[in-house]
């Protein structure tokens, strides 16, 4: 319903002559599309390996459960006693039995219906199955939360552009006014030539700068379709603000614990784990005895007689005794898989640990950084304004009004490049910890 609703949304007709319609965009809305059942392609893949794991367990269960099967039998068949050392030979009279029985045919409709009564093994193998299973179920909540991770970096990284080209338009505007200035100093006597082409200079980098960001804007949007699983061809608006909003930064110990009930990731490698060991326990009780209830009922006659009725039932246990090693093979091969996964889960756990404490330094880094860029900026600004007016006082050179421009240019850059840290930062603590949707508002 909800990849129903997207694509109503995004799905852009256009006929010929008219102009492609621009749909907005929001974070959280880009978010939820590449989650949908039909989203993003790993969502997509992970769904179906929860179906399949699902299946296993059903395949398992069967094992368990009573399996009744039909079957229809003709039979045409000769047998011939002399073969078997049958004679039926009477001394003394003249009377020979046949050897040769047959031909006979036989009709044979039967019921047949076995049921485990009673079998560790099979058990335990269920039982794994079910584990394996809230195993897939976890891997999909964590192809969700890491695909909700990578949509939103998209989606932060495309604002970045956007608001880099911003940058760039703006870095241009005010290369522009610098060049005219000069122009205007060199009319008046008070400027040279060497100062306007110190300007055009300049106005040409930013330009080339413009250029390349427009590119990375472009390229920005596309990646972002891409993360979505939408057509590339859509034109969207993104209605997100790349605007500072301070990140509260938890302590590092408090974000583990967090992560310890909520990283599925964990949850699926200790149900990995769990799994292991009862594949492990279901070849060790192989070994011990299993019992199987069956019957059959139904009628047998030759085809030209009557069918009568006829049934069996009975109890069948089994008790292993030697398979020439395989067992033990059996037996050996799982306990390697139950401490390769025990290895997996302290690798895992490691992991998860080594991801928050990475994501808390870049937030606090990125924090840090934003302010900084801020600060730099408004104090370039100011910097640029008293050039201006020195240079128009006739008290300074153009060099030291270019000089102000470029670092009004690169503090504009700057600031960009530190906001996106930020808010990507907070999307990775958001994914490290597990609840990355307390990120996203």
């Amino acid at each position: 319903m909800m990849r129903a609703f997207a694509l109503g949304v995004l799905t852009i007709s256009v006929a010929v002559g008219q102009e492609r319609q621009v749909v907005p965009l929001s974070l959280q809305k880009a978010v939820e599309i590449a989650v949908a059942p039909d989203g993003a392609t790993r969502t997509r893949l992970a769904l179906e390996q929860v179906k399949a794991a699902e299946a296993r367990q059903r395949q398992a269960l069967g094992a368990l459960l009573p399996n009744v099967d039909g079957s229809y039998t003709f039979r045409d068949f000769t047998s011939n006693l002399s073969a078997m050392g049958i004679g039926f030979n009477v001394p003394g009279l003249a009377i020979r039995f046949p050897s040769l029985i047959g031909p006979i045919a036989t009709n044979d409709v039967r019921a047949n219906a076995t049921q485990s009564v009673f079998d560790l093994s099979a058990i335990k193998r269920y039982q794994a199955g079910k584990a394996l299973s809230g195993a897939a179920r976890s891997d999909e909540s964590a192809v969700q939360n890491q695909t909700k991770g990578a949509v939103a970096k998209a989606y932060l990284n495309a604002v970045r552009a956007e608001a880099a080209l911003e940058t760039a338009q703006a870095n241009v505007a005010l290369a522009e006014r610098v060049l005219r200035q000069a122009q205007s100093q060199k009319q008046a006597g008070t400027g040279t030539g060497i100062d306007i082409t110190r300007a055009e200079v300049q106005l040409a980098n930013e330009r080339q700068r413009q250029i390349a960001a427009r590119e990375d804007r472009n390229s920005a949007r596309l990646q972002l379709l891409r993360a979505m699983n939408m057509d590339l061809g859509t034109d969207t608006r993104l209605t997100d603000a790349l605007d500072y909003k301070p990140a509260e930064i938890p302590a590092a110990a408090k974000a583990l614990d967090a992560a310890r009930e909520l990283r599925p990731e964990l949850k699926a490698q200790a149900a990995r784990e769990r799994a292991a060991r009862l594949n492990l326990d279901s070849v060790k009780y192989e070994r011990a005895p299993s019992a199987t209830a069956f019957g059959d009922y139904g009628v047998l006659g030759a085809t030209d007689g009557a069918l009568l009725p006829t049934r069996s039932v009975g109890v069948q246990v089994k008790i292993p005794l030697w398979d020439g090693g395989r067992r033990d093979a059996r037996r050996t091969e799982s306990a390697s898989l139950l401490r390769q996964e025990a290895i997996r889960t302290r690798d895992t756990a490691q992991q998860v640990e080594l991801e928050i404490r990475l994501a808390i330094e870049s937030l606090e880094s990125a924090e840090s950084q934003v302010k900084v860029t801020l600060e730099a900026l408004a104090q370039s600004e100011k910097e640029m304004e008293q050039a201006q007016r020195r240079y128009e006082a006739g008290v300074a050179i153009s060099l030291e009004v270019t000089d102000a421009q470029a670092r009004v240019a690169r503090a504009r850059e700057n600031k960009v490049s530190a906001l996106f840290k930020q808010k990507a930062a907070r999307v990775d603590l958001g994914v490290a910890v597990g609840n990355i949707d307390l990120m996203l508002n």
